[in-house]
């Protein structure tokens, strides 16, 4: 399987008239404002609104016939300074100019976004929104020879050629990771079946700073991952569907002063299981392996840039909820690796199944780190999505993980790099909900509804987690407490149909990659 590429080349430049580019995207809430350099760039948009005062809020093509480009597609923001704005505009804006870009025939265009006041990494932002733009999915990559790329490079100008070339070098480690993200978990659920990931990401990190690993015998999965082994029973008939556990590892040079472990949701589809989804529901449940998919990303991006004293260890859970006769179901028995005896509730909560005994791996690994937090990434609930709506990652935080304000400065970084956060707060009552309720079991999995019909339903699921893998018994009251955050990126991954976000990848560097650089 043909590993990931970048879609073009990010090229930084200060020059505007580079016979190189054959379109300039212009991203900026007030084109009045441009000076300098740019007042070329002013003059055709004053010149255009002349005959059409409605371009504000759409991309449009401007003939430019001053400079080689020869046009100008101008991606106006609309407002940046309410309330109710933030940098997403710019990424955005960014996105429409390429599209618009790219419409016009421009095979390599210029994206100018001027700094502003107050958005500090508008530049970048926009940067990102014009890669997510030009992304190819893997499938038309690897089977459509001729639409490979969109774009043969994108130009990056900013008015000092160090400016220029940071944000061209952090933007392309970051759309690296996204890359790895999108095909993982964008692609279709035979392309992206576990030993073809397993085989995507050996090609990937081979010869990197990535150390790889695979668990795939079925007898270590029933020894050591019970939860998981029962999900995947009825997958592993398949040959290849049989699910895998794939052990990543990052370190970084130093004496290492942080340990981040990470469980990534890897169903690579989703039927519901004997809870099977019906009524046309199942459709896009390929992308529920987006969680795993992003702890991949995050590896390719520690590989891109190498931050120093930073050790991370991440687990990918990529396993297929198949329906047969040998399916698992709702009032088994299971104990997990952690001891705690398990009631199955609903098929369809298959994603807390396959994290929980992995988790409960980190856990134990994590007493031994240095520094360490936990993590659990997926696209778990559709309750997130009604809770918050599209768009917005879900986080919350274990009593430990909140002395550390992990979720506040989740939320702070992601809103400032257009990686949005929501935070959630775990309670006595989620807790109580998965208590098991007769002598038979220690935790109930899930209620029989669905978790979008289910009060709290983006939460318990996490207090299953901590309960089912003991993490329950490091919290703040314990004498080795551990912080643990879950996240649920279930309206943050992407549209369906559409190209997947890459989230939350851009706010976990954000805030434990670049601070080390």
């Amino acid at each position: 399987m043909a590993a990931s590429s970048t879609p073009c080349p990010t090229v930084p430049t200060t020059e505007l008239c580079g016979s190189q580019w054959d379109g300039i995207v212009l991203v900026t809430d007030d084109p009045s404002k441009l000076d300098g350099s740019l007042e070329v760039l002013k003059e055709a948009i004053q010149t255009y609104k002349e005959v059409d005062s409605g371009a504000d809020g759409l991309a449009v093509v401007i003939p430019l016939p001053s400079l080689p480009a020869k046009r100008l597609i101008y991606a106006c923001t609309g407002p940046v300074t309410r309330d109710i704005d933030d940098v997403r505009r710019f990424y955005d804006a960014a996105v429409k100019g390429v599209q618009r870009a790219l419409k016009a025939g421009c095979k390599s265009p210029l994206l100018v976004c001027p700094a502003h006041p107050l958005y500090v990494h508008a530049r970048g932002v926009a940067t990102l929104g014009a890669l997510h733009a030009l992304y190819v999915p893997l499938e038309i990559r690897q089977d459509v020879p001729d639409r490979t790329t969109k774009a043969q490079q994108l130009g990056v100008w900013a008015v000092s050629e160090e400016t220029a070339n940071n944000i061209a070098k952090r933007v392309e480690a970051l759309e690296s990771g996204r890359i790895v993200a999108r095909d993982i978990g964008g692609s279709d659920p035979e392309r992206m079946a576990a030993p073809r990931v397993v085989e995507y990401l050996q090609e990937k990190f081979k010869d990197t700073a990535i150390k790889m690993r695979v668990t795939s015998d079925a007898a270590e999965f029933e020894e050591n991952y019970p939860l998981l082994a029962a999900v995947n029973r009825c997958a592993k008939a398949v040959s290849r569907h049989h699910g895998r556990l794939i052990h990543l590892e990052y370190t970084g040079e130093g004496e290492v002063d942080k340990t981040l472990l990470l469980v990534g949701k890897g169903i690579t589809y989703d039927t519901g299981g004997a809870d099977i989804k019906a009524g046309g529901v199942m459709a896009g449940m390929h992308r529920d392996k987006c969680g795993a998919a992003a702890v991949a990303g995050f590896f390719q991006v520690l590989d891109a840039i190498r931050p120093k004293k930073l050790r991370v260890l991440g687990m990918l859970a990529m396993v297929r909820n198949s329906v047969g006769a040998d399916s698992y179901v709702a009032d088994e028995l299971i104990t997990s690796r952690a001891g705690v005896r398990v009631r199955v509730g609903n098929t369809d909560a298959e994603g807390r199944m396959v994290m929980t005994d992995p988790l409960c791996e980190m856990k134990e690994r994590a007493l031994k780190e240095t520094n360490p937090e936990l993590f659990t990434i997926a696209t778990l609930t559709g309750h997130a999505i009604r809770a918050m709506g599209p768009n917005y990652s879900i986080i919350m935080d274990n009593g430990p993980a909140r002395k550390l304000q992990t979720a506040q400065q989740m939320q702070q970084v992601g809103h400032e790099f257009a990686d949005p956060f929501e935070i959630s707060t775990l309670r006595r009552e989620d807790f109580d909900f998965v208590r098991g309720p007769s002598e038979y079991e220690d935790v109930l999995q899930c209620n029989n509804q669905p978790s979008s019909a289910t009060p709290r339903g983006h939460q318990f699921p996490a207090a299953f987690m901590m309960q089912s893998s003991g993490l329950d018994k490091h919290g703040c009251d314990s004498a080795q407490p551990l912080p643990y955050s879950h996240m649920d990126i279930a309206g943050s991954s992407g549209p369906f149909p559409g190209v997947p976000t890459g989230a939350p990848i851009i706010a976990l560097a954000a805030k434990y990659i670049y601070p080390r650089l």
